[in-house]
């Protein structure tokens, strides 16, 4: 059965559609053998060698789906030009190839997801499902409550109004304070941007949950492979 080009490389493990489509574009897509950079190709699979970077895609690979707790130092790319180590490299014993969905920055820790499926990951990462993640902050100073219900109702960031978020204090000490902050938004290094903006510096921020999958006891470098059941608390309460 035919399907558009993107679509195929997705559910082969290649990323989400829309990384899929920078490879298409970026000519690292062949077809037998022909270079293909129309976004507008559908092929069938069965008939046809389709390859991205010189490699042979197999889309009816077995979908695995992996929660691991990034520690700090760890890029969340498959690769890196500068010898940082990449988070895929703490999955012994997972012969798959798979890739994150999303990112966590160089200096954040936290729940990570890593799959071959690309559906599911665009359902993850499109604006449109609103999947909320979990992080808590340790910022220094102790911020007020009228900063943190700024924040609550969203302020202008780099031009652009965030969504409303959910903040709770977790904890304060006169040096720093704890902040629990719950967005759907994706943009790059938001919640740092966020405390930025009211006066308080991110000392240190983890991510321990999407949706209501949490991170929970799992400790810092492991993982664990996820069921049905877990996947659906990532879409639960949306």
């Amino acid at each position: 059965m035919k399907e558009r080009l993107q679509k195929i490389l997705a559910q082969a493990g290649a990323g989400s559609r829309r990384t899929a489509e920078i490879y298409i574009s970026e000519g690292r897509v062949t077809i037998d053998g022909q270079v293909v950079t129309d976004m507008g190709v559908k092929v069938d699979p069965a008939l046809h060698d389709i390859c991205l970077n010189g490699r042979s895609i197999r889309s009816s690979e077995e979908k695995i789906h992996i929660l691991l707790h990034k520690p700090v130092g760890y890029v969340t790319t498959l690769s890196d030009p500068q010898g940082r180590p990449i988070v895929t490299s703490l999955l012994t014993g997972i012969s798959q190839r798979v890739f994150p969905v999303g990112r966590l920055d160089l200096d954040t820790s936290g729940a990570l997801l890593l799959t071959n499926d690309g559906d599911l990951a665009q359902r993850i990462l499109h604006p449109s499902f609103e999947i909320t993640k979990t992080y808590v902050a340790r910022v220094a100073g102790r911020p007020a409550a009228a900063d943190i219900n700024r924040l609550a109702a969203g302020i202008d960031l780099e031009g652009r109004r965030t969504s409303p978020a959910q903040l709770q204090v977790l904890r304060q000490t006169p040096r720093y304070a704890e902040v629990q902050i719950i967005i759907h938004e994706g943009r790059k290094r938001q919640v740092r941007k966020m405390f930025a903006a009211i006066g308080h510096k991110v000392l240190e921020l983890k991510r321990i949950a999407y949706g209501n999958l949490k991170l929970g006891s799992l400790p810092a470098g492991k993982f664990r492979l996820l069921g049905e059941k877990d996947i659906e608390k990532i879409f639960a309460g949306r």
